[in-house]
């Protein structure tokens, strides 16, 4: 434990990537195998469960510290983090825990989860006592599940390579899986990632282990400037950007499996996926998107995976051609595929109102064989010829003469249910995570959808902004304000703590944002919330709506758990909207109509 709390404080004190990197190695290089696993598991994203309340943790600290709640609570302020303050405010003790990383999560905190509060509060006490403040810093973000550090995986990748002296890349595909929370780390999991198996004629991963997923970079190049960035049309591949769920089909040694892009193994939860990939050749791995579809109605019903029942295609919105898919339907609005996941079970009537299927677009196996140093256009050619007359669904490509003519019709995207383009240049092999070293692919994503809100509750950041309140919560009027004294006269009651009225003119909360502005505009947002704050609920403030903000979000859907009855994916700030008055801030209705776009 001493052991990674000093990795972690090392970590957190420099932005130096070599410094970041040579910390792991000297970490990895004296550290058991069965701590360095589960080291590998927190640093690379591995999310720890909660084991202990927060507001235990609060409770036992200032208990252990003397202290009144309220001068936690001001303390807690000051400092922005729940850990750093506990670590802070606790008493030194005289000796320290010997036990190392893998003791500590899989004996001590795990077992906490379900023990009776006067239990779990006993032993937090006694762990206290163990430990100086850095460890007690880091045993409070594991058991209270807020463990972050300024490191990606692509770091701990490289450390773990260097160290090893096994290629970045194999280790990459190695580590494919290794943060399931479902499984838990090991001393054998992490000596296979390092194991060197040349000349041993198998490889220690598993059959079923898919690629690292290529990632795309965001283009926001203008519509003038296409030209000069990216050169000829003719240099590159341009598919729609679909939005579902990444994901790759391997097949070896006569199995399937289907993973998604969080590493996640899914292939019981889409059994119409295995079922449509079952005639795949042997060592073949595909990349592409988990959808759901939309057919247009047809008199033939498709059985259901396992011969339960049939799978009608009644049409949730009319098909709409996308390049070859022309007739054949189109992908179905994210949140229905979320239903689908939302789902312990999968009954007929699910398989049935959210038919599941795969759009193909990258082949990375083929026999067996490694692709993903082929160019893109050798790759492709090669999916077009082995998903010939299958049911697998390829991606389809867009050829037009220029970039202005992709850009008109990039405008449609909305239309056919998609986010915009993918553009991978034809030379492009396919590489590990988000890097320009292999080839290059780039999202060009249709413009958000924007509404103007007002600024309504407040809660303090994270890390460099623990200090700065900048996480809100924005609100539409639940209608037009008849002019400015009307709107006016709403702020006023909200002031006076005055409870809204049934019919009469209020505000409705939406969404949350945290990001989209400058560190000045940050402060300068922080300075209005502290001079206008009306109550404070914990780390939350309510505020007198003053400010309106324009924001952007990628997709809008009905929502019964909000009391706006809408939620919205992705929102952000765009900008600060000093030029509109609280009245001329959108409406509901408004709100709404976005969901027909």
């Amino acid at each position: 434990m001493r052991h990674f709390a000093r990795l972690f404080a090392e970590l957190d004190s420099t932005t130096s990537t070599k410094a970041k990197v040579e910390a792991l190695q000297r970490y990895f290089a004296r550290t058991p195998p069965q701590d360095a696993a589960w080291a590998v598991y927190f640093l690379a994203g591995g999310k720890p469960r909660q084991v202990v309340k927060t507001a235990t943790l609060r409770q036992l600290a200032c208990e252990a510290a003397g202290i009144a709640d309220w001068l936690f609570e001001e303390s807690y302020q000051a400092v922005g983090d729940l850990a750093e303050t506990i670590a802070y405010i606790l008493p030194l003790q005289a000796f320290e825990s010997d036990l190392g990383l893998a003791d500590w999560v899989e004996n001590r905190l795990l077992p906490l989860r379900g023990l009776p509060e006067d239990e779990v509060a006993r032993r937090v006490r006694g762990y206290w006592q163990e430990l100086d403040a850095q460890c007690r810093f880091l045993l409070v973000k594991l058991v209270g599940g807020g463990f972050r550090v300024g490191v990606s995986k692509l770091l701990v990748q490289r450390a773990l390579a260097a160290h090893s002296g096994i290629d970045a890349k194999r280790i990459a595909q190695r580590m494919m899986g290794y943060m399931d929370a479902k499984v838990m780390p090991s001393a054998i999991k992490y000596e296979a990632l390092l194991a060197d198996t040349a000349g041993a004629g198998a490889d220690v991963m598993d059959a079923g282990q898919p690629y690292p997923f290529f990632l795309a970079h965001q283009l926001d190049a203008p519509l003038q400037g296409l030209d000069a960035k990216l050169g000829p049309v003719g240099d590159w591949q341009v598919e729609w950007k679909y939005d579902g769920i990444r994901g790759q089909i391997v097949k070896r040694a006569g199995q399937l499996w289907l993973w998604s892009r969080g590493e996640e193994l899914v292939t019981e939860r889409f059994p119409e996926i295995v079922a449509l990939a079952q005639p795949l050749p042997d060592g073949t791995v595909l990349d592409g998107e988990i959808l759901v579809w939309r057919y247009a109605q047809s008199p033939h019903p498709h059985p259901l995976p396992g011969g339960e029942g049939t799978m009608t295609r009644d049409a949730v919105l009319p098909p709409l051609p996308l390049g070859e898919g022309r007739g054949e339907g189109a992908p179905a609005a994210y949140a229905l595929l979320q239903q689908r996941i939302g789902r312990k079970t999968l009954g007929k009537k699910i398989l049935a109102d959210a038919p599941v299927t795969f759009m193909a677009y990258d082949l990375l196996e083929l026999a067996g064989q490694d692709l993903r140093g082929q160019p893109q256009q050798a790759r492709r050619e090669q999916l077009e010829q082995l998903l010939a007359g299958t049911p697998i669904k390829i991606s389809p490509v867009e050829r037009l003469a220029s970039w202005q003519e992709f850009a008109a019709l990039r405008a449609e995207s909305r239309v056919r249910g998609v986010e915009g383009f993918m553009l991978k240049r034809l030379d492009a092999a396919y590489g590990t995570g988000r890097t320009k070293a292999d080839g290059l692919w780039w999202k060009w994503k249709i413009e958000p959808m924007t509404i103007d809100g007002v600024l309504i509750y407040a809660q303090a950041g994270h890390g460099r902004r623990a200090s700065l309140y900048t996480d809100y919560t924005f609100a539409v009027w639940n209608r037009s304000p008849q002019d400015a004294e009307e709107a006016a006269a709403v702020v006023q009651a909200i002031a006076k703590r005055q409870p809204a009225q049934p019919d009469t003119l209020q505000l409705v909360a939406f969404a949350k944002a945290y990001s989209g502005l400058t560190d000045e505009e940050f402060k300068r947002i922080d300075s209005v919330i502290r001079k206008t704050t009306l109550e404070k609920f914990g780390p939350v403030r309510s505020v007198r709506p003053t400010l309106v903000f324009e924001l952007g979000f990628e997709g809008i859907n009905r929502s019964p758990r909000h009391k706006s009855g809408i939620a919205v994916r992705f929102p952000r700030m765009l900008r600060i909207r000093d030029d509109k008055p609280l009245h001329e801030a959108n409406t509901l209705d408004e709100l709404k109509a976005l969901l027909n776009l």
